[in-house]
């Protein structure tokens, strides 16, 4: 699928269709929103669609579904990632999209905590404020 921008319609179904645990945590992806648990990534919008992780044992199921695509955001068929479009037409199924979201927080629920990234230190990032030489001009 070639780089289009998320309606904004999908936004409240995709986060209706996400499950009510705690331990989501939602974040803007692509123009869209994404969900990570423990964080790790388990599904986002992308285009007219929802992309989702899906353990590679799962994934001809998912690809299995008529419309469903490997993630391709330059849409010139090569495969980017792991992750799957479901069809486009499960934003409109809200049943639909909510069972294959779920199975994919499920899945990665069950991966160890991805660690976060480290905190920049303030010193470092910090750059000293320029030192003014003395002028060397005569007044």
């Amino acid at each position: 699928m070639a780089w289009i921008k998320v309606p904004a319609e999908h936004h409240p179904i995709f986060r209706a269709a996400l499950p009510k645990d705690p331990r989501i945590e939602t974040l803007s992806m692509f123009g869209g929103v994404a969900a990570k648990v423990n964080g790790n990534f388990f599904c986002g919008l992308f285009g007219r669609s929802t992309m989702i992780w899906l353990p590679e044992e799962q994934r001809d199921q998912a690809l299995a579904l008529e419309g469903a695509s490997y993630f391709d955001p330059m849409g010139d068929g090569k495969k980017r990632s792991d992750k799957v479009m479901l069809p486009e037409a499960f934003m409109e199924e809200p049943a639909e999209l909510k069972r294959w979201i779920k199975r994919s927080f499920d899945a990665a629920a069950q991966l160890p905590p991805k660690a976060g990234k480290p905190a920049k230190k303030a010193a470092a990032t910090k750059k000293a404020a320029p030192t003014k030489k003395p002028s060397s001009k005569k007044r």
